[in-house]
């Protein structure tokens, strides 16, 4: 197992910080990991009549503009408490206006584990209402549309699609339907 032998922080700012930890292998030798703290997020897959709410929204590191299921985290400095299914129905309120009467945990990614320690929880919201989005100022222009099968596969062929959390939660979605076909539900 490798052991940490010293772990120092090089960076931070409210959404984020950046630690450096020297450490040792199981061999002996020794080595140094980089690694990128961020909270924990919700990701969540509306769901109605076989189709899918995605949004767009312009991705500042990639400098471009994206497809994505609703996703985020609390917002910096939030204090309160909150389980990962209250933080999943505030992002898909906020980013969509939409509210689920049934949400189900399809299961748990990580985003990027070689770099760094966040994780996100996926949901599946179903049993949907309309209601007006509550957008944070950094959402402002997130647009929103359905997708079906067929038009998902094309988002992802195109490039629309490169989020690789969205990626995965589809998978997730897929063989939930899978095991509930298997169960005949």
């Amino acid at each position: 197992m490798i052991r940490t032998i010293r772990s120092r922080e090089v960076y931070r700012n409210p959404w984020m910080s950046v630690r450096e930890d020297d450490i040792r292998r199981p061999d002996g030798s020794r080595g140094r990991y980089g690694v990128v703290d961020k909270p924990d997020y919700a990701l969540v897959i509306p769901r109605r009549d076989g189709r899918v709410c995605l949004v767009e929204q312009f991705r500042y590191p990639v400098g471009g503009r994206f497809w994505e299921f609703p996703q985020g985290s609390w917002p910096a400095g939030h204090r309160g408490g909150g389980t990962a299914l209250d933080l999943a129905r505030a992002e898909l309120r906020e980013e969509t206006g939409l509210r689920a009467s049934r949400m189900t945990l399809l299961g748990r990614v990580h985003v990027a584990y070689g770099y760094a320690s966040q994780g996100c929880d996926v949901f599946l919201a179903e049993e949907l209402t309309e209601g007006e989005p509550e957008p944070e100022p950094s959402e402002a222009d997130m647009e929103r549309s359905w997708a079906g099968p067929g038009e998902w596969r094309e988002l992802v062929r195109s490039g629309r699609v490169t989020d690789a959390a969205s990626l995965a939660a589809h998978t997730l979605l897929l063989l939930h339907d899978e095991r509930r076909r298997e169960d005949g539900r």
